[in-house]
């Protein structure tokens, strides 16, 4: 049984892994800081982690990806992506008015994680703009104090599977301010996975991440690697710049390629950018799996 790192139960994490895996069984493994998650795959503690990566509306997890890079060595070795979902979580009861709909004047704190705050603060502001808004280190967490603080007037932004596992009610679905909101995953480990998932509703395409670090003072270096995989029509699906944390102004070029490591283009491509003086690091060959039409049903 293969042994998975992620963040807390009842996070969207939990619910992306149960939608990638189906009823193959896991044994899940939960923390809270996104470290411990690495490390934990790192330290051979678990064969995998799970590892959010890129939102639709907030945009890469630097954090993370930062991780990814420099402090482990761990290889992607499948990406999917799966709808972040969040919920307005409480006790009903608490916030019934008088009319039996739900009252948002009675609510006087909101809690979550950073990321999934900012997915629904339209929402938020336009139905209680007095709430005090509080960031903690996961929704799942958030979910958990609200069931710790009964009668105090607290809720939360999270999944639907946390508020079911902590016996909470959904006091309003759907919040956040975009339909097409969507998480992109990783599932990183030191070994591949040899198997096809049945995603129902995805389909799956090979893609390689790698990081290019461009040699100093070489005018139009970017251009030259980006050429190389123009010309071959090599199709880049991503290119994001990060500091290499070892200068200020020096950046590597973590870049998305729609196509197998192994691929000869994509092999004399590489060839042709280090041939430049340029330093070349995979972070992974994988199945990339797209998500298609509603979100599924997961097992709770």
């Amino acid at each position: 049984m293969k042994r998975i790192a992620l963040l807390p139960e009842g996070s969207v994490s939990h619910e992306a892994v149960l939608h990638l895996f189906g009823d193959e069984p896991v044994e899940l493994h939960h923390f809270k800081q996104i470290s411990d998650v690495f490390l934990a795959t790192a330290n051979g503690k678990t064969d995998y982690s799970v590892i959010p990566m890129e939102n639709t509306i907030e945009g890469s997890v630097s954090l993370h990806m930062d991780w990814l890079v420099h402090e482990v060595d761990i290889p992607m070795q499948i990406e999917w992506v799966y709808p972040s979902m969040q919920n307005l979580i409480g006790k009903r009861e608490e916030f019934v008015g008088s009319t039996g709909d739900i009252d948002y004047s009675k609510i006087g704190k909101v809690l979550s994680h950073p990321v999934a705050m900012a997915q629904c603060l339209q929402f938020i502001r336009s139905r209680m703009p007095n709430a005090e808004l509080e960031h903690v280190g996961s929704t799942s967490e958030a979910v958990e104090l609200v069931k710790k603080h009964p009668d105090e007037g607290w809720t939360a932004v999270g999944t639907a599977l946390g508020a079911k596992r902590h016996g909470l009610d959904i006091l309003a679905d759907k919040v956040t301010d975009h339909d097409n909101n969507y998480t992109r995953f990783a599932l990183i480990g030191p070994k591949p996975i040899n198997q096809q998932f049945q995603i129902s509703g995805g389909r799956s395409e090979a893609k390689t991440s790698i990081l290019v670090t461009l040699p100093e003072n070489f005018p139009g270096a970017l251009h030259q690697v980006l050429s190389a995989f123009a010309w071959r029509k090599l199709n880049l699906s991503r290119i994001e710049s990060r500091p290499t944390k070892k200068r200020l102004g020096n950046y590597y070029f973590y870049m998305d390629v729609l196509e197998s490591l192994d691929s000869v283009l994509l092999s004399s491509a590489i060839k042709e950018i280090e041939a430049l003086g340029c330093h070349v690091r995979a972070l992974g060959s994988y199945p990339s799996y797209t998500f298609e039409g509603t979100k599924t049903e997961v097992r709770y």
